[in-house]
C-alpha cells in the first residue's frame, strides 16, 4: 500500500476502545444509541459501528441506504433533516426505518401523501425546537427559536391536531436536538426538563409516546485529546437517567457522532515551505481546508504537532496554513519545535467532521484513508521516508 500526504490515519483500536466504554456506560437497556453517520462515513468505520449493534442517525437519503448496505437494523435506522427530498422520504418510507423525525408541520402533509401512494403508514416522530441554549459555537446551535431546526415547542400543539387528521402516519415519539460539542451537563439537564413538562401536556391532550429521542451533541476534549481520549460517556447518560422522567415502556434514544469517532483520526500533513513573513512565520502544508474544514469554518482549534522534528533544536512561532487559495485557509498559530520542509505535522482529532467534509476544491486530489490495522502511523512516515531517499 502506497500512502502519500496528506492523509487520514484512524487509531482501529482507540474506536474499539471507545465503542467498548461507550457500551458499558448505557444504563438501561431502554436506553437505544443510533450512531450519526454525518460525524464519519467511511465503510470501515460504519462497519466497526454496526458491529456493536448500534443503530444509526441519518440526514440523508444516502445514508439511510448506506446505513442499511453496510447491515444497520432498518428498524433501527432515523432520519431527520431540515429539508427531505421526495426521494429521501421514500427511500425511507419503502425500507420500513424506524422513525422519520419531521420538522414542520408543512413536512407532516408531504410524509403523509407520499406514504399515501406507498400503501404504507409511515412512523414519525415531531422533531421539537426546545429552544435551550447549548453553550456551545452559534453555527452549530441548533435548539434555539431562531434556528431552522424542528418545530416551535408552541406549535406542537397543531401539529397533533393535525396529525390526527392523516390516515398515513403514525406518531411514535419526540425528536431533540440542541447543538454540537456540549461539554457541560447543564444544557442537558435544562433539555430534560422541557422534555418533562413537554409530555406531560401531551399525556393531558391523550398523546402517548412510545419513544424519546434526546439527539447527541456531547462533546469531545480537542485541546488534550492524548489525556481525554473517550469522552466521559457515564456522566452523560447519568444526566438524562437521573432528570428524564420515562414512562414505563418508553425507550429513550441519543445519536451520537463526534463523541465517538472524533479522537480516533488525525490528518497527516507534510510541511512543503517554512516562509518567513513580516509579522510571523508561515509553516505551509499539502493539507488545507479541502481535507479540514472546521478550522476555516467554525475558527476550530486542533492540536498539531510535528512528529518528525528534532526537538534540540529549540522552539519558534508558527502559523500553520494549507495551499488553498483562501486567506481562510489556516489550522492555527502555535509554537513547535524548529520546523523545516519535509517535516510531518499530525492534526489531531480529526476523526468527525473532517474526511467527511472534505471536498476537491482547487480540483485537488482526494487524501488516502488508512487504517491502523493495516499499517501504523510509524510505518507510513517509513515509506514516506524510503520514498524519498
Amino acid at each position: 500500500m502506497r500512502v502519500k500526504t496528506p492523509f487520514y490515519h484512524y487509531d482501529m483500536e482507540l474506536l474499539e476502545n471507545t465503542l467498548q466504554a461507550l457500551n458499558n456506560a448505557i444504563p438501561s437497556p431502554n436506553f437505544k444509541v443510533h450512531y450519526a453517520i454525518k460525524a464519519n462515513a467511511e465503510k470501515r468505520v460504519l462497519e466497526l459501528i454496526q458491529k456493536y449493534g448500534f443503530g444509526a442517525d441519518c440526514v440523508s437519503g444516502n445514508e439511510v441506504q448506506t446505513a442499511i448496505d453496510t447491515g444497520f437494523n432498518p428498524n433501527e435506522v432515523v432520519l431527520a433533516g431540515v429539508g427531505k427530498s421526495d426521494d429521501e422520504l421514500i427511500t425511507a418510507i419503502s425500507n420500513n426505518i424506524h422513525s422519520i423525525n419531521c420538522e414542520s408541520i408543512e413536512e407532516l402533509e408531504v410524509i403523509n401523501e407520499i406514504a399515501g401512494n406507498l400503501n404504507k403508514t409511515a412512523d414519525i416522530s415531531f422533531r421539537i425546537n426546545p429552544n435551550v441554549d447549548a453553550k456551545t459555537h452559534a453555527k452549530i446551535t441548533t435548539g434555539l427559536s431562531e434556528n431552522k431546526f424542528g418545530i416551535p415547542i408552541s406549535e406542537v400543539g397543531r401539529a397533533v391536531e393535525e396529525i390526527n387528521k392523516m390516515q398515513h402516519l403514525h406518531l411514535k415519539g419526540i425528536h431533540f436536538h440542541i447543538g454540537s460539542q456540549i461539554l457541560s451537563m447543564d444544557p442537558f439537564v435544562k433539555l430534560c426538563k422541557q422534555v418533562n413538562t413537554l409530555l406531560e401536556d401531551l399525556e393531558a391532550s391523550g398523546v402517548e409516546l412510545e419513544h424519546i429521542n434526546v439527539g447527541g451533541g456531547l462533546g469531545i476534549d480537542y485541546l488534550n485529546p492524548e489525556e481525554n481520549p473517550i469522552p466521559d460517556f457515564e456522566g452523560y447518560f447519568k444526566t438524562f437517567h437521573q432528570h428524564l422522567k420515562v414512562r414505563d415502556g418508553q425507550t429513550v434514544h441519543f445519536e451520537l457522532g463526534r463523541s465517538v469517532v472524533g479522537q480516533c483520526g488525525s490528518l497527516i500533513s507534510k510541511v512543503l515551505y517554512i516562509k518567513k513573513g513580516a509579522t510571523k512565520n508561515f509553516a505551509i502544508i499539502d493539507a488545507g481546508m479541502t481535507e479540514l474544514i472546521r478550522p476555516a469554518l467554525y475558527d476550530s482549534y486542533h492540536k498539531i504537532e510535528n512528529i518528525t522534528a528534532d526537538s534540540a533544536l529549540g522552539i519558534d512561532n508558527y502559523s500553520v496554513v494549507g495551499p488553498i487559495c483562501e486567506s481562510s485557509d489556516v489550522f492555527g498559530e502555535l509554537e513547535m519545535p524548529i520546523t523545516k520542509r519535509g517535516d510531518y505535522l499530525c492534526i489531531k482529532s480529526a476523526g468527525a467532521y473532517g474526511q467527511v467534509l472534505s471536498s476537491n476544491y482547487n480540483l485537488r486530489d482526494k487524501a488516502a484513508t488508512v487504517y491502523s490495522d493495516e499499517m501504523s502511523l510509524d510505518e507510513c512516515l517509513d515509506q514516506q521516508n524510503a520514498e524519498l531517499a
